[in-house]
């Protein structure tokens, strides 16, 4: 009786909301087509390319009556079709005996020359030039492939010669030693004797522009590790294939490099004192200063805790640290800013100091001048330094309280720190193309609701010239597509706005009942979540069309917020904001009561590969059902670089904590691992690592290890085995068959 009340409790509860209809081959056959999405919006945002020093510029526009290039003069405002591509068309039909149609001319890695009159394309394989005038069309030769280059391969030791300025001399590296020798000539001098195998002179040689002074670094060298792929089904042969590549991991020794110095004229090495850079992730030279006083370097110190750019007196071999960022968590060491104005008496560098990104003025003994930009907001990218004027011009976010804290805004500020302005007031993702003189720029704006409207601009008041194109989605919403949603709610504080997207089928019935699905990637590198609009997204569209409600959401530990909101992640990347984001998921659901939070998935690449999992381990009584592909699981068995970034240097207790192997023992849900084993982004030993601890605490899963296949996993197979986990494990049906 009991069970029979349970049974009607149940069915009442969901009377509101109707579950999902069984799931048809016809519903797969549309999620596989509607990639066709991105041609049903006419006039995208346009992406402007300018043609030299010049005040033109080209784009290639999506219209309905098919693919058209137009030239743009800034200074007229005037637009006009670039060439006749009626007659482009016939000469390429004609000469590549593969038809093609002025409409869609499939031309691509195309430039104008710098006088306009043609441009250089690849079509079919082959490199050609079309003059306009001439109407005249040539073939350049088949397109070169390029050769292929692990990750990780090393430079050789010695090096081609490099020139003084005042071209008398030239410098090179020999055996491991540094040699210089009269332009062209045959004798050379050794500057270096100390070379050998193990320490060696780098081939990345500085000459001082007066030809005076040699700068470059010596390297205390190392054995990198190397890891092993096996090739099991090569095309070439029967037997597999075993690859090595050079792959550095967390903890590894490193090499060595410090800065050397060399007085060409006097043939001997002037002292430089360089045992505080020992403990180093990175050490690398910058350049000299035009009057050869000095030249600088860059000092990142292993655990990335402290960055320094130094300074190197070229007579006394004298160090000064013109910035020295410490921390005691991370400096963002690929996200720095440096530009030295009038020859290094002054530099303009971007810091984290007051907790948030922005830029500051040092004069040239390491003293900080002024803070030049600031506020609860951070500068992103730095596009243009006008020393003559005195002004920045740069990307900037979250300084609109009421918009979502990541949309990109261009903006200037005096060198001074004076007169602020925002020179993209519309409150959307703002996408930049500046001439060569800045000039003008092309601004094009829009959110993932909000279609795109292209700009062109001057920068002196950033008045708008002429409205390029405006995005047309008729035809797009005809077909019943859903505009995704820019969604916020509080995070685990109950005072941080979290922001992500919400993406809903074609065939969405608010009446419905519909599981909500992640798409996770939590590198704290950078943020994640799209700010522009898209009309497909490869990695989120299909999913959606086969009945989920697919999210997207940018969780504390990511980076593009305050430092505070990014320091979540250190020495803690199993978090991967996921009490954030299952608030908002929640919030979400609190709106709109179709998302059933019982039905919850998640899946991701990468690193978004190990928060997938983690989400079965870590937050399973909210997660459900996980796909986690090419996943780095355990921190210590991934690249050193990305890894010591974030978790730290030396190893501690915190690796295992936040590793998926010596956590597989929590594992509750439904988890289909995927990876390919010729993977050297990611060791595929990750996932087979994880695998085993899943074995041995009896743990069942699902396992797709693809022959042949390296990080780059998105193909139509595994797609489809990710779209079929979730059908059945979310929406408890069986897929139906594929043939």
């Amino acid at each position: 009786m009991r069970a029979i009340m349970r049974s009607v409790i149940l069915f009442l509860g969901l009377c509101p909301l109707i579950l999902s209809a069984q799931i048809s081959k016809e519903d797969y056959q549309r999620a596989d087509t509607i990639a066709k999405n991105s041609r049903l919006v006419y006039s995208p945002a346009v992406q402007a390319t300018w043609i030299g020093e010049s005040t033109e510029f080209w784009y290639l526009n999506h219209e309905r009556s098919g693919d058209i290039y137009y030239l743009v003069e800034a200074k007229t405002g005037k637009k006009r079709v670039a060439f006749d591509q009626q007659k482009l068309a016939a000469l390429l039909t004609k000469e590549s005996r593969k038809e093609t149609t002025a409409a869609n001319l499939g031309l691509s890695e195309v430039n104008f020359m710098e006088d306009k009159s043609g441009i250089s394309f690849v079509y079919n394989n082959t490199r050609w030039e079309y003059y306009f005038k001439k109407n005249e069309l040539k073939n350049l030769g088949k397109k070169e492939e390029k050769t292929q280059r692990y990750w990780g391969e090393r430079n050789h030791r010695n090096s081609d010669p490099v020139a003084s300025p005042d071209k008398q001399w030239e410098a090179f590296i020999k055996d491991n030693n540094l040699y210089i020798r009269p332009m062209g000539g045959k004798d050379a001098i050794a500057l270096s004797r100390d070379g050998n195998d193990d320490l060696y002179y780098s081939s990345s040689i500085h000459w001082s522009p007066d030809s005076r002074k040699l700068a470059t670094v010596q390297v205390r060298d190392v054995k990198v590790r190397r890891i092993p792929l096996i090739e099991s089904s090569p095309e070439r042969q029967l037997q597999p294939i075993l690859q090595w590549r050079d792959y550095a991991k967390p903890g590894d020794v490193l090499p060595v490099s410090i800065p050397v110095l060399f007085d060409v004229e006097k043939r001997k090495q002037i002292p430089i004192e360089a045992k505080d850079y020992s403990n180093q992730f990175s050490l690398y030279i910058t350049g000299w200063r035009k009057d050869s006083r000095a030249f600088t370097f860059e000092f990142n110190q292993r655990g990335h805790q402290r960055y320094i750019v130094g300074e190197v007196n070229a007579h006394t071999g004298e160090i000064t640290h013109l910035a020295d960022e410490q921390t005691k968590t991370f400096v963002h060491y690929y996200k720095n800013y440096r530009y030295d104005m009038n020859d290094g008496q002054e530099m303009i560098w971007s810091s984290e100091r007051d907790g948030w990104k922005h830029l500051y003025l040092y004069d040239n003994k390491g003293n900080v001048k002024r803070q030049i930009t600031k506020g609860e907001w951070v500068v992103r990218q730095v596009e243009h330094v006008d020393e003559v004027g005195g002004m920045i011009y740069f990307l900037a976010s979250g300084f609109n309280a009421d918009e979502d804290p990541y949309n990109l805004h261009y903006c200037r500020i005096k060198i001074d720190g004076t007169g602020f302005e925002n020179l993209t007031p519309e409150p959307a993702n703002h996408r930049i193309a500046a001439s060569k003189d800045h000039t003008w720029y092309v601004d094009v704006y829009s959110r993932p609701d909000l279609p795109p409207v292209s700009l062109l601009k001057k920068t002196s008041d950033g008045s708008v010239v002429l409205q390029l194109e405006k995005a047309d989605i008729a035809e797009l919403v005809a077909a019943g597509w859903q505009m995704p949603e820019v969604f916020s709610a509080k995070g685990r504080d109950g005072k941080t706005d979290i922001w992500g997207n919400i993406h809903r089928p074609s065939t969405f019935n608010p009446s419905k009942s519909y599981p909500v699905v992640e798409m996770i990637y939590a590198g704290p590198h950078d943020s994640h979540v799209s700010k522009d609009f898209l009309a497909y997204s490869r990695l989120i569209s299909r999913l959606s069309e086969l009945g989920f409600i697919v999210v997207s959401i940018d969780g504390m530990g990511t980076a593009n917020r305050s430092k505070a909101f990014h320091d979540v992640c250190w020495k803690n990347l199993k978090d991967a904001g996921f009490p954030d984001r299952i608030a908002w998921i929640k919030a979400a659901a609190e709106k709109y009561p179709y998302m059933d939070t019982e039905r919850v998935g998640i899946y991701g690449w990468s690193a978004g590969g190990q928060n997938a999992m983690a989400a079965l381990l870590f937050f399973n009584d909210f997660y459900k059902v996980a796909v986690s592909l090419c996943g780095c699981h355990d921190n210590r068995v991934d690249k050193m670089w990305w890894n010591e970034q974030w978790m730290g240097f030396p190893l501690d207790e915190s690796y295992s904590a936040c590793s998926n192997v010596d956590n597989a023992h929590l594992l509750k849900g439904k988890l289909l691992l995927i990876n390919g084993e010729l993977d050297d982004n990611v060791d595929p030993a990750s996932t087979l690592q994880v695998v085993k601890a899943l074995i041995k605490a009896n743990k069942n899963f699902d396992q797709l290890y693809l022959p042949g296949r390296t990080h780059s996993l998105g193909g139509q197979y595994e797609m489809r085995r990710l779209d079929d986990f979730f059908v059945k494990h979310l929406l408890n049906q069986e897929p139906p068959a594929w043939d």
